[in-house]
């Protein structure tokens, strides 16, 4: 399926749009917290130098900030980017759903913003879709097998660790900790566009196991979920390896002596790193164009009649 100019310019004016609103708040961030330094270690985790200045992002508002400008770019580039802007619309929503009973005036209106502009995404990816004009006309090539198989697996395993960890943390908490870790209650503290943290684990487990279940059929909108997918399991692990080596070195010097290592979370992490890495390898290269169809075969001429009219 193709899209269609109109749905094309739509969607690349919502992705646009979707890719401004965090960057505003990053600036904001910047400016509250005074250098680009200050505001990643507290993406990170590491809150030893922020002060009193807080961060109303998180990692996860510059990763959804590219992933909307690559949307852009691709809608106003291919007529094949109806996959890209439905995973882009449906991720969006999907995040900023917690948002929508938040207790702030401005990340209200943010997640009220943002939803419906990944709805808006995913509108125009289902409504702004044709099919080809004609045999002639190229479509979306799938991905080759050997790293599309290879990603898959990658992908899988990448949810069935996230959601094993998830499990082990949600599990030693009480009823009303554990509802809050996914609903975002009062006693998760984190910034003012943060996403609970369970929900989040969710969201990402679902879409890397979407994204699995398409490369492992070699779908034609592989390339973009699995891109999506690889990319934010890529910065989430680079995020929490920074986090760990932060909060050790930390202590190194003030303290002396470090925390016990949690190494769970350090194979995860590192994993993590390296399987979003790997996936983004794996699916970036070109697909494999469909076969051309084969030369028809000639029409052969119909027999003279019988009997043969005069003058034949």
């Amino acid at each position: 399926m193709t899209v269609t100019r109109p749905a094309r310019l739509t969607g690349a004016a919502l992705a646009a749009v979707l890719a401004l609103v965090p960057f505003v708040w990053i600036l904001r961030d910047l400016a509250a917290l005074g250098s680009p330094e200050d505001l990643l270690r507290y993406w990170v985790g590491d809150r030893f130098r922020s002060g009193h200045a807080r961060s109303a992002t998180t990692l996860l508002d510059p990763l959804l900030c590219l992933a909307a400008a690559g949307t852009a770019l691709a809608a106003l580039r291919s007529r094949h980017a109806a996959a890209a802007l439905a995973a882009t619309g449906a991720v969006t929503l999907a995040v900023r759903l917690p948002g929508l009973w938040t207790h702030g005036t401005g990340p209200l209106v943010t997640a009220l913003a943002e939803t419906a502009l990944g709805a808006g995404l995913l509108l125009t990816a289902l409504t702004g879709r044709r099919p080809p004009a004609g045999p002639d006309e190229p479509v979306p090539t799938r991905p080759r097998t050997g790293p599309a198989v290879a990603a898959g697996v990658l992908l899988a395993a990448a949810a069935v660790v996230l959601l094993a960890r998830e499990i082990d943390r949600a599990g030693g908490l009480g009823l009303r900790l554990a509802v809050d870790r996914y609903t975002g209650g009062r006693s998760v503290l984190g910034a003012a566009l943060g996403v609970p943290p369970g929900w989040l684990a969710v969201v990402l487990v679902a879409l890397h196991l979407t994204a699995a279940v398409s490369a492992f059929a070699a779908a034609r909108h592989t390339r973009p979920l699995g891109l999506l997918a690889g990319g934010l399991l890529l910065g989430t692990g680079l995020a929490e390896l920074a986090r760990l080596a932060r909060l050790h070195l930390h202590y190194d010097v003030v303290y002396v002596r470090a925390p016990e290592l949690d190494v769970p979370a350090l194979a995860t992490a590192l994993f993590c790193a390296v399987a979003g890495a790997a996936v983004l390898a794996l699916l970036a290269g070109r697909g494999v164009p469909d076969a051309s169809p084969g030369p028809r075969p000639a029409v052969a001429a119909p027999p003279p009649p019988y009997p043969r009219p005069p003058g034949w």
